[in-house]
């Protein structure tokens, strides 16, 4: 493959953003009523404000973006195609979560997929490493608010059973 141009670097960089972000914009779409639901939901002493998820999640998206992108840029899709399959793979689980926990109110299901998630985030992790190891060490902060986020979900999942469905 041909080395990138600048301009061809930029439109890769933003295409990944807009991949991100859009996967982001799925999962809020579910999450409109997010916080009048959360709000009613029985809460573990250590949970954060729902103030606090937005910017976690528009910092991390950003951090995927741009690992995915660092990925993309040494030899693109085709050089790196199980890395970007399981990046998309994870992205698609992210989305799907939110839909899973907050529109649906699937505390068991979204629970077992953001268990899945997390593998797959892992999984991830590995092979951006290996292609690039700044690309996978930008995943980590996402990976430790996964594993913080599987924990809360658990637990908000058991102290609320008549709202998200019993264990």
């Amino acid at each position: 493959m041909a080395p990138q141009t600048k301009r061809q670097q930029f439109l890769g960089l933003l295409g990944w953003f807009v991949l991100s972000f859009t996967a982001s914009a799925i999962g809020a779409v579910a999450s409109v009523q997010a916080g009048a639901f959360y709000g009613q939901l029985a809460q573990p002493s250590w949970a954060p404000p729902s103030s606090v998820f937005g910017p976690v999640w528009t910092v991390l998206y950003a951090l995927m973006a741009i690992a995915a992108w660092l990925v993309w840029r040494r030899g693109g899709v085709r050089a790196n195609r199980n890395a970007l399959s399981l990046f998309l793979l994870q992205l698609a689980l992210n989305a799907l979560w939110s839909w899973l926990f907050f529109a649906w109110h699937l505390g068991g299901l979204a629970f077992a997929e953001i268990v899945v998630l997390w593998v797959l985030i892992v999984a991830t992790l590995v092979s951006f490493w290996r292609v690039r190891p700044l690309a996978g060490a930008l995943l980590i902060p996402y990976l430790l608010w996964v594993s913080f986020a599987v924990a809360l979900n658990y637990s908000v999942w058991q102290l609320n059973p008549q709202l998200l469905g019993s264990a």
